[in-house]
Formats: structure tokens, C-alpha cells, sequence
């Protein structure tokens, strides 16, 4: 695809503001929020006071490292609504996380913390490349989960046009696709695939296809799977990022003519990069755990909320703002496998850098008396799947099983199996990680 850079008349005016004018915004803003939060949260106006700071101590914005932390226990710990700032009266929608984990993450919304959503969301579709009068085919799921209505409003916000299609369906995405031809497709990178597969099995080629541009957050995902993703669909495949305590997605998107890493809107999040055992704040450049202040949430607004995410904040290049780093894991989503710690992203990257091998993939984790050791299932591509002997897959297996060794460090059994042995995922995200050890008391 040919890339234009944008015009300045295609960008809002705060996207090319100078850092002055950025840190000026952001510093009237964040006294707001904080205010905002200690007067109307009585559990963080507690926490703020067992750490003796108050609203009127928030002078720069380096003095927000004075104030606590928010993490997703006090979420749960005050489900539903006791972290909300305003009156249930107030609200215009509610949000929440699966409760996979636990109790559900409850978010809410005032008509102007939609807008607000939509204006980033619109955003993020414009820095992918997307324009007024493009259509955008959202898989991203329509429901509780905030991708699907949070992606919807922006493309309407945008002057697209939405296909509300949610996820499942396989052979009704492909169908919708072919008949509708939109040039945008919004939805998991691991459901692109599971669409990009049945395109396959119906012998329709990339250069076929309408889509240009995916846009694919939800979950983590490196440039292994951006390569299979643009290979098999024929798209430039760009990176947005959010998650529900902090908005929903939309947050950071990555821009078409870099794709060097979302950019973050920091007009409406303060990003920053913590050490996560010690919540010193880190230079950028720096990695460690990604912390999110709202500037502009009314209803749920959210202080230096721990996302548990691993990257880095860089310098900005294609807008004014700063970006971050690939997502290389979650410190809660991280294995300790025999004293090493491993990232499912960082096999997903070993995976993909063999092209016979698909980008549908297992790490499963079991225990043996107190040795825990680590199976990596993956399965060959569709067009090799049946024609490889058992020797063949057996050599596959031991070069991932060598690059995963030397470059991880951690020792694993390899399965390589025929193409579409794994389950698929239909809705939602992907379930990388079967951990089956014993459950400690």
C-alpha cells in the first residue's frame, strides 16, 4: 500500500503542538483529574492520606510519582462501583472485563467520556491510514468487552462507515468481506489469522481481497505475527492498544507511514514507566511496567493505574507525542519455568521466524514432582500440512526447540502438528498459555 503522509489539516492541532505546549495542557489537565478523583473516590482519598499527599502537593508533573498507586485489586476489592466519581444518574454506559481471573472489572462512562473515547478512537483510525468514507469491518466483539462499541463509535466519529459484524462467524466474515469490500478491518491479531485462514481454505489470494488496513489490539502480539498477518491478508497490519480500567482500546495506535509503536494520546493519558518491584519512575528509554493517569475521565477516572504491561516510552516521530514500545509481556502473565522467565511473545517471535510454521500456537506448563516443565505445541502452515513425513516434523520441532533454548534460555518439548490441529479462537482472545500445574493452597 502507498502511504501519503497525512496533510496538516488531516491531524488534530495538539497531534504537531510542541512538547511545551503538550506539558502545559497535560499539567492543567492532571491537577483536574487528580482533584477530580480525591474528592469524589473515598477509597483513593484514603489511600492518598495513609500517604500523606493531597491535590494541592501536584505543582509539575513530576510530582505525580508522589501520589499511590491504583492496581486491579482495588478495582475488584470495590466492585462495582465504588471507584466511580460520579452519581449512577450520570452515567451513559457501563463496561467490564471478562472476570476470567476473578470478579469482573466494572468501568463507566459520562456522555462526555464517550466523546472523548470516540475522538481517540477516530484518531487512532487516521493515524492507521484510514480517511472519511473508507468502511471498516469491526470483529473486534460488540457486548460488555469495550473493542467492539469502543471501535464502533470511532469509526463513526471518523466518517467511516461501520460493519458492526462482532466475532465468530468465520465463514460470515470472509463472506461479508468479499461482498462488502471494506478497505479497514478491526479485530484481534490472533482472530485475523483464523479469518486469514479460511480466505485460504476458499482459495481466494491476498490481491483479492479489499482490506488494506487491519488494526489489531486486545493482545499482545510482535512483529513476527505483524510479518504472517500482512503476508496472509495482504494489509499493512498496525498496532492500537488500551485496556478497559484505563478506556478501552484506542489509548496508543501506531501510525501507517512508521509503524514504529503506538503513539500515545497523551492529551488525555499521562504514561509512565515504573520499576514494577520497586515503583521507582524510570527514565524513557527505559523498560519496565506501564502506568496509565487519566487526564480527561469523568465517571472512572483512573491515577497512575498499574496496566502490568512491559515496554518502553520512546521519542515521538510521526506526531508529538511520545510512543511505546512493543508489549514484550505482562508481569502477571509472566512463567517462571526452572528459574527463567519467559514471555509466550517471546516463542511466538521463535515460532514465526520459521515460515513453515503457522501463527496458531499452545505453551503448556505441567509439573513433574517439583520440576516444572514446558510444552510448546505449534502446527505447520496449510499448504505443507499432510506432505511433510514424521522426520520432517521432527527436525522442525528441534530447530524451534535450539533457537528457543539459546535465545529464551529455557528447555522445552516441541509438538509439531498438522495445520489446524489447534483450536481456534472464535471470540475474544487468544488462550496462549494451558497452565496445568497442581494449584497451590
Amino acid at each position: 500500500m502507498t502511504v501519503k503522509k497525512p496533510m496538516p489539516g488531516d491531524l488534530d492541532p495538539i497531534e504537531t503542538a510542541s512538547r511545551d505546549e503538550i506539558s502545559a495542557l497535560q499539567l492543567e489537565r492532571l491537577k483536574w483529574s487528580v482533584r477530580h478523583t480525591y474528592d469524589n473516590v473515598a477509597p483513593y482519598r484514603a489511600k492518598c492520606e495513609a500517604k500523606g499527599v493531597h491535590p494541592d502537593d501536584l505543582k509539575t508533573l513530576s510530582d505525580l510519582s508522589k501520589f499511590p498507586f491504583m492496581t486491579k485489586l482495588d478495582l475488584r476489592d470495590h466492585y462495582p462501583f465504588g471507584l466511580f466519581a460520579v452519581p449512577r444518574t450520570q452515567l451513559a454506559r457501563l463496561h467490564a472485563s471478562s472476570g476470567t481471573t476473578g470478579k469482573s472489572v466494572v468501568v463507566g462512562y459520562t456522555k462526555n467520556d464517550l466523546d472523548n473515547w470516540a475522538t481517540v478512537v477516530a484518531r487512532s483510525i487516521r493515524a492507521a491510514g484510514g480517511r472519511a468514507g473508507d468502511m471498516v469491518h469491526v470483529a473486534y466483539g460488540y457486548g460488555m468487552f469495550t473493542g467492539g462499541l469502543g471501535a464502533h463509535y470511532g469509526v463513526e466519529r471518523a466518517g467511516c462507515c461501520a460493519v458492526p459484524m462482532s466475532g465468530g462467524q468465520t465463514e460470515k466474515q470472509v463472506q461479508q468481506i468479499m461482498d462488502f469490500k471494506p478497505e479497514i478491518i478491526m479485530v484481534t491479531p490472533s482472530y485475523s489469522l483464523v479469518i486469514a485462514e479460511e480466505f485460504e481454505r476458499l482459495g481466494i489470494k491476498p490481491e483479492e481481497i479489499s482490506l488494506k488496513v487491519g488494526i489489531f489490539g486486545a493482545e499482545p502480539w510482535g512483529e513476527g505475527m505483524r510479518h504472517e498477518i500482512e503476508r496472509k491478508l495482504g494489509i499493512d497490519a498496525i498496532d492500537i492498544y488500551g485496556l478497559t480500567e484505563v478506556m478501552g482500546p484506542g489509548v496508543a495506535c501506531e501510525c501507517i507511514e512508521t509503524k514504529d509503536g503506538p503513539v500515545i494520546w497523551e492529551d488525555h493519558f499521562y504514561p509512565e514507566i515504573i520499576d514494577p518491584e520497586t515503583g521507582e519512575v524510570l527514565p524513557d528509554g527505559e523498560e519496565g511496567e506501564l502506568v496509565f493517569t487519566s487526564l480527561t475521565k469523568e465517571a472512572f477516572p483512573v491515577i497512575r493505574y498499574r496496566t502490568r504491561d512491559l515496554t518502553r516510552l520512546l521519542a515521538p516521530t510521526a506526531r508529538s507525542f511520545r510512543r511505546i514500545g512493543k508489549i514484550t509481556g505482562r508481569s502477571d502473565d509472566m512463567l517462571i519455568i526452572r528459574g527463567v522467565n519467559v514471555f509466550p511473545t517471546q516463542i511466538e517471535e521463535q515460532i514465526l521466524r520459521d515460515q513453515r510454521l503457522a501463527g496458531n500456537y499452545q505453551v503448556v506448563v505441567t509439573r513433574d514432582g517439583h520440576m516444572d516443565n514446558l510444552e510448546v505445541r505449534c502446527e505447520v502452515q496449510r499448504e505443507l500440512s499432510g506432505k511433510l513425513s514424521p522426520a520432517d516434523l521432527q527436525q522442525i520441532g528441534k530447530e524451534l526447540q535450539q533457537r528457543i533454548k539459546t535465545i529464551i534460555g529455557v528447555s522445552t518439548k516441541i509438538t509439531v502438528m498438522e495445520f489446524d490441529a489447534i483450536p481456534r479462537t472464535q471470540v475474544g482472545k487468544a488462550k496462549r498459555v494451558l497452565d496445568e500445574r497442581p494449584k497451590q493452597n
